[in-house]
């Protein structure tokens, strides 16, 4: 072979590997990765997940501790998975989730998400100003004292949402709550600053009834 042909096949190899090189730094860039230290909305849903099928039995609370690596190193086991104790796209699948490209902490979008999700769940069917109705007794939790900090705090918070017990929240996302949720972040409130809201029909709760009346709204009232 020629020098002038070795030089021009070394050329060839050389870019070649860079090429592979840069498309693997754009693949991992891309993945999602979850692990100890990180937080926020997704973090909450692999908890809950994992709490609901028994290998969690900490707090849902988002932040990726040492319980959550725990579970997450308890759930890999048992299904066939690398146990390294961090969740990438291999083990979001097998919890049933989509990943989303983020890197674990937190952020907008998963906000958008997570609250339409919500919307979807607790008022679906219900007219549009209902939806964002919904959506905005969220965000009044969150600028609220009596209730945690964060969008993913409020929507886990204990009890707070029927829906993340009975399934509902699961389920596929209405189209109608990702622009209610949109709605509701950018200020629109037609439940008038309420923290509550019920249906008069299904509640169960003798206390709901006593929280002011502020609006009602489809099937839900808004109250105080």
């Amino acid at each position: 072979m020629s020098p002038e042909r070795k030089k021009l096949v070394l050329a060839v190899a050389v870019i070649f590997a860079v090429n592979i090189f840069v498309i693997a730094l754009a693949q991992s860039a891309s993945a999602d990765l979850y692990k100890k230290g990180s937080s926020g909305p997704t973090v909450s849903e692999i908890q809950t997940r994992l709490k609901n099928w028994g290998y969690y039995d900490g707090a849902v609370d988002g932040v990726y501790g040492s319980q959550t690596e725990k579970a997450v190193r308890y759930f890999q086991r048992t299904n066939g998975l690398q146990v390294d104790g961090q969740v990438g796209n291999l083990t979001l699948a097998a919890l049933g989730m989509q990943p989303t490209g983020g890197s674990g902490s937190g952020g907008g979008g998963g906000d958008l998400d997570l609250l339409a999700r919500l919307i979807s769940a607790e008022a679906r069917g219900e007219p549009y100003e209902g939806q964002v109705a919904v959506g905005a007794v969220v965000l009044n939790r969150v600028g609220h004292p009596s209730f945690p900090n964060s969008i993913a705090g409020v929507i886990y918070q204990p009890g707070a949402f029927s829906c993340l017990d009975d399934g509902q929240f699961n389920e596929p996302v209405a189209e109608s709550a990702y622009r209610a949720a949109q709605d509701a972040m950018n200020g629109w409130d037609p439940s008038y600053g309420a923290i509550y809201y019920f249906n008069p029909v299904t509640a169960t709760s003798q206390w709901i009834w006593s929280r002011p009346l502020i609006v009602n709204i489809g099937k839900h009232r808004f109250c105080a």
